[in-house]
């Protein structure tokens, strides 16, 4: 079977990796690319997230598969693409977005599949607990660490998220009761992998937050992050501990967290404790977050291609068995796996 697939935002950093990871290992498909001024081949769909008016080229093109890369604050795309029973896979949305977009999945009639896939390095983290898991069913408590170095090469989007919702409170899990944090605050001494070391992390709010512990059920929830820089790190609790985010502008929150390098390694480790005890999980992707997210989105986009997924509303580690979800990531030349006690 042909497959059409349509990447809207694919002009930018992730969605032009996500083509050319895709289009490498998929040479029989067609990619589409949907940008708000179009482009200059058959394969470039003029298409606005805001205008509802430019999604006829999307049915005109027969689209199978809607990859979406760019945010789309009124779900203006999830609405569409239920409404026309085309497969969609979101790899874009924070917290309050995916909670409020889930929502409206989940009030629809579905003949499609509905991925949400906007967890850490596109929703890979819940699949990534349940492969090191002896017990999934019994898992006490989850932690995420990430290490974020400024260095690495970086869209747009999550910089703007970080300056919007920096003096914003979110959520962590204890006990199966959310407790309110902030950003940056809460230091925790972890022992990082890949020749990082010891580090001083901070709060951090991903979307896993909500999966593991409203979807997986995961009892006990954190996530923390710091930066290459220990200084930025220590720098940003500092702010935050003054409550300087709260009276800078959103424009000056933008200059803070807009810095994108030429490339650098993305890690993230992952520390699981149930009833056999505690595992640690860290995977490296040594040409940064946008490969590895991008990778992620097209391992996803590909088991929806091979297997006939029943028609309803995913996480997108759902999609997979979690050993082989591991494995295929662990066979991308560019990542790296270890699993520790």
């Amino acid at each position: 079977m042909k497959h059409n697939i349509l990447i809207i935002g694919g002009n930018g950093l992730v969605g032009r990796t996500i083509s050319r990871i895709l289009q490498a290992r998929n040479p029989h498909i067609s990619v589409f690319i949907g940008g708000r001024k179009g482009g200059k081949t058959d394969n470039d769909l003029k298409i606005d997230v805001t205008d509802p008016d430019t999604f006829k080229a999307i049915t005109d093109r027969k689209i199978h598969l809607i990859i979406l890369s760019v945010n789309d604050r009124e779900d203006h795309i999830l609405r569409f693409a239920i409404k026309h029973k085309i497969d969609y896979l979101d790899i874009t949305k924070p917290t309050p977005a995916l909670v409020k977009a889930y929502t409206i999945a989940e009030k629809a009639e579905i003949n499609s599949r509905v991925v949400f896939s906007s967890g850490w390095m596109g929703g890979i983290v819940p699949g990534l607990v349940n492969a090191i898991s002896n017990d999934g069913a019994h898992i006490k408590e989850t932690g995420l660490f990430v290490y974020y170095s400024v260095k690495d090469l970086a869209g747009e989007s999550s910089a703007h998220f970080m300056a919007e919702n920096v003096a914003v409170p979110f959520h962590r899990y204890q006990n199966d009761q959310p407790v309110s944090i902030r950003h940056f605050l809460n230091t925790e001494t972890f022992d990082f992998s890949f020749g990082i070391g010891k580090r001083q992390a901070y709060n951090f709010d991903v979307p896993d937050l909500y999966i593991l512990n409203q979807i997986e059920r995961i009892p006990n929830v954190g996530v923390k992050m710091t930066y290459n820089s220990k200084f930025i790190t220590w720098l940003l609790g500092s702010f935050q501990y003054l409550r300087i985010f709260s009276i800078l502008s959103l424009k000056e929150r933008k200059m803070i967290f807009g810095s994108s390098g030429n490339g650098d390694q993305s890690v993230f480790e992952i520390v699981v404790k149930d009833q056999s005890g505690s595992k640690k999980l860290s995977l490296q992707s040594t040409k940064g977050q946008a490969e590895l997210t991008a990778l992620s989105a097209v391992i996803h986009a590909e088991e929806l291609m091979r297997n006939p997924h029943e028609n309803k509303v995913y996480f997108s580690h759902q999609l997979h068995e979690p050993l082989s979800l591991m494995a295929q990531l662990n066979a991308y030349e560019t990542i790296n796996i270890k699993v520790t006690p």
